[in-house]
Formats: C-alpha cells, structure tokens, sequence
C-alpha cells in the first residue's frame, strides 16, 4: 500500500469516527476500552493527530511528548477532533515525499511521511472501531489488504521494540495466519527478549493464532477474541495478557 491510499483511508476512517462519536454522544462508555467515554476518545485521538501532524509540518527530528488534551466537551470538542483530523489530513497530503520527520518503529517504512499516513490510518481506524462499538449497531468492515497490513505493523513494528512486554523465559514459536488471503502468514519467536518476527510459515510453530484478516487484526489489537487458537493455549494467553500497547 503506497501513502496517498493510506491518507485516503485516514480521511475516510476520521470522518467515520467522528459520526460515530457524535451519534454515541459523549457519556457513551466505549467497550474496546473500558475506562473510556467517548469524550475521552476525541480528545485521545485528536491529540495523536495533532502531535503527528507538527511532525510532518514542522520537520521535527527528534521525539518531543504529545501536547496536553483539551478539557473541551460536546460539540466543541467534536468540532476540535473534526479540525485536528482535517488538519492531519491535509498536512501528510500536502507534504513532499522527502518531507523529514522522526518516526518511532523499527524499519519505518520508505520514508517519514510513508510512516505517519500509516501510522495515522491504522490508529484513526481502530479508533473508529471503538467508537462505532460506543454508538452501538455493526461497525465498518475493515479492508483485507488493510486490515494484513496492520497486523504486519503490529507484529513486525511495535512488537519489535523493545518495550513490548510480550516476553517468556522459556523461548516459543508463535504463527499468525489470516485465512483469507495468500501469503499473510507470520512467525513470531517469543524469548526473554523483545520478540522477532518475519514474514512466512515455520513448522516449528507450537501455537497458531488464525483468521480472517479483519478479525485477526481487531484481535491482535485486543478488541475482540481470536477467531482460531490451535496448538499450545499458554502461548495465546500471553500475548492477550501482555500484547497491549503502552
């Protein structure tokens, strides 16, 4: 997937999310994130937007923390997300594609401005998933194309730093599999260090975590069960135990 789709998903998702948010209202608890409202959700994701935003605009190198959420409600606050959404928007398709910027996950992809329209489109669509779930009714399919990339992402991008809590004294072979589509199979080698994973299939896999790729990647980002655990179950209750992003 090249940049300019995934801005056009992450206009697509933001507008979605903020429908979603108004039609839940801001009390609306969120179900994927159990201490949440909604209101808590806009002022989180416009937030992230504008902090990747000041990134691509400005040409910061270097990490710098996100700003302070807003303390605005109702439809103030919806308007500022609907803002900080089009402002991101408009900021990474306006950008060259040389554009300089610092970026927080291992191979980041072909350049900074490739990395945040990423980025951005697979946070912006989570996040719009928890606030469908607020508002209630079936949420937005997420594409297959899309939905493997985030879980290439996920594993290969966040889960490769080493932050990630996904760790076992004793060394185990995870595969990831989406069933409906070819050649989206992942190893994950799990040991006391931060885990490593490649693109492919090893037979030395006790565990395989499988499904379609959109419920793999909702599951993979702990909003909602994995459709198919076969092999060793210790393996799976780790990663739901320790897979969460902090």
């Amino acid at each position: 997937m090249d940049t300019a789709e995934f801005v056009d998903i992450l206009r697509r998702e933001g507008a979605l999310l903020a429908a979603a948010a108004e039609a839940a209202g801001p009390d609306a608890k969120v179900p994927p994130c159990p201490d949440w409202q909604v209101r808590d959700l806009l002022r989180h994701t416009g937030a992230v937007h504008r902090w990747a935003a000041r990134f691509v605009a400005e040409g910061i190198t270097e990490p710098r923390p996100i700003d302070a959420e807003p303390e605005l409600d109702g439809a103030e606050l919806l308007h500022w997300y609907r803002d900080s959404h089009r402002h991101l928007v408009d900021t990474l398709a306006a950008a060259p594609a040389d554009a300089p910027a610092w970026t927080f996950l291992p191979a980041p992809g072909p350049s900074p401005l490739a990395f945040w329209a990423r980025r951005q489109a697979h946070e912006t669509a989570i996040h719009r998933y928890d606030a469908e779930c607020a508002r209630g009714g079936t949420p937005t399919p997420i594409g297959t194309r899309f939905a493997v990339d985030g879980i290439d992402e996920l594993l290969r991008g966040f889960h490769a730093r080493p932050k990630s809590r996904v760790r076992t004294e004793e060394p185990r072979v995870l595969r990831v599999r989406a069933t409906d589509t070819d050649d989206a199979v992942w190893t994950v080698r799990l040991s006391a260090e931060p885990p490593v994973t490649v693109r492919g299939e090893s037979s030395e896999a006790e565990t395989e975590l499988a499904g379609p790729a959109e419920q793999l990647y909702l599951a993979l980002w702990n909003r909602g069960p994995v459709p198919s655990v076969t092999g060793d179950r210790a393996t799976a209750l780790l990663w739901q135990e320790k897979s969460a992003i902090v």
